[in-house]
């Protein structure tokens, strides 16, 4: 079964994947603080994000299907949006005949604009850097060390955990159990601290395996060349542009 990087990782030879990990990091980072602090009363630097971001997919041969489905995940967030025009207070503006709050449209406006793009940057990340350059971007960025090797680690056995769910719930159903029922929820709880204790002692029995073979606390970078001042000046042209719309729209307010 494919890794969590292997579903969100996608091979390729574009200039955005031969961009080290580090210089990704941090132009995510600053665009996302970028975007979150553009005004949302404003519409068109919003569009300028996701034109830029478009353009990006398009560099690193990102197609628009395989972005879609997994930008679902912010759909609880956009339910919870869209109940704002309704649920905030005056002033109020009438929009196709219905009475809503005008701070609720832009709170909802704001809400799915910059989650949106927010989580496309991290998809542009995830989909152009493999768990292998994590631990070398990182420690070149001065994270400490058991933060690394954690952050490492969770995306590693994530699937492990994930895989022992599904046996776990399989053998639930073959033996008579449906977890739709209510009256199943006390199973369900006792299934969830089973899977809590299983991954504990896995991860006890994993660490004294990596122990055991010298483990030192820190995670192998496997040798990735560290990022050149050119990289740099030309992978951070897009966070520097975004940072430039931000003043812009700030001054345009």
């Amino acid at each position: 079964m494919a890794t969590v990087s292997h579903r969100l990782h996608l091979p390729g030879s574009s200039p955005v994947h031969r961009t080290p990990a580090e210089v990704k990091i941090v132009c995510a980072v600053l665009t996302v603080f970028a975007v979150v602090a553009t005004p949302r009363e404003l519409f068109w630097p919003f569009a300028a994000y996701g034109i830029g971001l478009v353009v990006v997919w398009r560099m690193a041969r990102i197609p628009l299907r395989w972005i879609a489905p997994r930008l679902m995940i912010e759909l609880p967030f956009v339910v919870l949006a869209v109940l704002l025009p309704f649920a905030a207070g005056e002033p109020r503006t009438t929009l196709l005949g219905v009475s809503l709050s005008t701070n609720g449209l832009y709170a909802a406006w704001g809400i799915i604009a910059k989650g949106t793009i927010g989580v496309g940057i991290s998809l542009t990340v995830a989909a152009t850097t493999s768990v292998r350059e994590l631990p070398a971007g990182l420690s070149r960025l001065r994270v400490p060390g058991m933060v690394v090797t954690i952050m490492v680690l969770m995306l590693r056995y994530v699937d492990v955990i994930a895989d022992e769910a599904a046996r776990m719930r399989l053998a639930r159903i073959s033996r008579g159990d449906d977890p739709r029922m209510i009256h199943q929820i006390g199973a369900i709880g006792r299934g969830v601290g089973s899977l809590f204790l299983r991954s504990y002692e896995r991860g006890e029995r994993v660490h004294l395996a990596m122990l055991s073979r010298g483990f030192t606390g820190t995670v192998t970078d496997f040798g990735t060349p560290p990022a050149t001042r050119k990289q740099w000046s030309v992978a951070c042209l897009p966070a520097v542009a975004a940072v430039g719309v931000c003043i812009g729209a700030w001054v345009a307010r």
